[in-house]
């Protein structure tokens, strides 16, 4: 079954974080996906008071950096979570963003050790198995989780380059693929990973009547994907040579966004009219994805949920 998820955005204003996602809900999202990125708010703490105001919606957590938490505590709190709220709970884990991680000292000089060793031990743990044999990084050898949750959540990996994503496919539930997530990367990741498992895509989404002027305000969430970081995005785009150089001729990420064709906008984000959206989600569905995230692109995001929703199919 494919699904449609919103982004809780990370900075939202504290006193509106529990009305949109009650507001996700009532207006027919699949999935809300919470952020933890560093400075901002914990993942597991949002996916808890998300979950405890609703009743019916799924809730990802995108993502839980590897670094950050000792496999056995992971496990417990996610665990906890999954018994109180069983089947709507999804568990991202990934590298974290390397600045991010060797600024708290949590960047190990593997980080692909770590995460197959941090995944395999998490899964283990949740499924109420004793935990396995040491590794490098990852030691909860015969620890148990007694409080095992009837339903196991899934736990997907936060990730973007081919190794990692080969990882994926061999110690997880599937991939999470963040910004941009056009049809031909969607398509790529499932080769790698080479089972049909999870694939959950972000995109920068604004909704509007005029498609044009939506992709104007969709612009901005664009601004960084020239970096190197989104080279494994962009690689199978036909256009990825001219991205490439129209990125190296800007003056900055806000020129480089602005002045890019209207056409590479449509193929990198989630915009346009209600039918132009709907068909952008279709696209990623049909090229391998089985939960399309819209990542609210507007200034004020708890309105623009009304507007996304509208490119919802039901």
């Amino acid at each position: 079954m494919t699904r449609v998820g919103v982004m809780l955005p990370r900075d939202l204003p504290v006193d509106e974080v529990l009305g949109y996602a009650q507001r996700a809900e009532a207006l027919g999202f699949d999935e809300l996906w919470v952020v933890e990125d560093l400075g901002f708010r914990g993942g597991v703490a949002q996916a808890g008071a998300v979950l405890a105001v609703t009743s019916r919606i799924t809730v990802g957590i995108g993502i839980l950096p590897a670094g950050a938490r000792n496999a056995a505590f992971a496990a417990m709190e996610l665990g906890t979570l999954a018994q109180l709220f069983p089947g709507r709970l999804i568990a991202g884990i990934g590298h974290g963003m390397p600045d991010w991680m060797r600024q708290v000292g949590a960047w190990p000089a593997s980080p692909l050790t770590l995460l197959e060793e941090y995944t395999v031990a998490l899964r283990t743990l949740l499924r109420g198995e004793p935990g396995p044999t040491a590794g490098r990084y990852v030691d909860v050898e015969g620890v148990v989780i007694g409080e095992r949750p009837r339903a196991v959540p899934p736990v997907v990996l936060g990730v973007r380059g081919p190794k990692s994503i080969a990882v994926a496919g061999r110690v997880s539930d599937g991939v999470l693929l963040a910004e941009p997530a056009a049809p031909p990367y969607i398509e790529a990741s499932a080769r790698i990973m080479g089972a049909p498992l999870e694939v959950i895509t972000y995109d920068a989404a604004v909704v509007g009547d005029d498609g044009p002027a939506a992709r104007d305000l969709v612009r901005p969430g664009l601004a960084w994907i020239g970096e190197p970081d989104w080279a494994p995005h962009l690689a199978a785009m036909p256009f990825a040579d001219d991205l490439a150089r129209h990125r190296k001729a800007s003056t900055g990420p806000e020129e480089f966004a602005a002045t890019m064709p209207d056409e590479w906008v449509r193929e990198l984000a989630l915009a346009g009219t209600p039918d132009d959206v709907r068909a952008q989600i279709a696209a990623r569905h049909a090229a391998g994805a089985t939960s399309v995230v819209m990542i609210p692109a507007e200034p004020d995001r708890l309105d623009a949920l009304t507007r996304l929703a509208q490119a919802l199919d039901r």
